[in-house]
């Protein structure tokens, strides 16, 4: 039979190698979420520096200002698409990457209080007579901890969720207003 200095231990124990693991997955979470944004930033901007060169060439060769303006504003509707098109895909990297990073917390979490319980439920079977109350103590302060992680827990969800559709609501207003200005520029 093993004391409960060595249970004790040995949770501990199995408790930083799981937090360890925790930070280990979260980081490389939080890495393939920064490579998606540098790769996006990437191409944007080489995308961008394209364009803008092939724009400039053709305004240089426009033959009067009328032409001038007509080929600046065939360029706006473009540019404007571009960058609602940047702006949804920014938006989904977050939103993925955030979704990744809760998973994997969560998946995590539900493991610990899994341990945890289970080190509580075996400490009661050895425990010494007297101790229910101690126990019944720990259980109900656990049960505690566990019902205010999950509100916070959905919490954060719905203040993710509320960040994403505004983001999404403000790249659909953007969009629609383009259109509208581009509409209106070639009248």
């Amino acid at each position: 039979m093993t004391t409960y200095t060595e249970q004790f231990s040995a949770a501990a124990k199995a408790n930083a190698e799981a937090q360890i693991a925790l930070f280990s997955q979260l980081a490389s979470k939080t890495f393939e979420g920064v490579e998606k944004l540098v790769d996006l930033n990437l191409k944007a901007a080489k995308s961008s520096l394209e364009e803008s060169h092939a724009a400039a060439q053709k305004l240089f060769s426009a033959k009067d200002p009328q032409e001038f303006f007509s080929l600046t504003s065939a360029q706006a509707q473009p540019a404007l698409e571009k960058s609602v098109a940047y702006g949804r895909h920014l938006s989904g990297i977050f939103s993925s990457t955030q979704a990744e990073l809760t998973k994997t917390a969560e998946a995590q979490i539900a493991e610990v209080n899994r341990k945890v319980i289970s080190m509580i439920d075996e400490a009661s079977k050895n425990a010494p007579a007297g101790s229910e109350q101690a126990i019944s103590l720990l259980k109900s302060t656990f049960g505690n901890l566990n019902a205010g992680y999950e509100q916070f827990t959905k919490s954060a969800k719905q203040a993710a969720e509320v960040l994403e559709a505004n983001v999404t609501n403000a790249v659909d207003q953007l969009s629609q207003a383009s259109t509208k200005v581009t509409k209106a520029a070639r009248k």
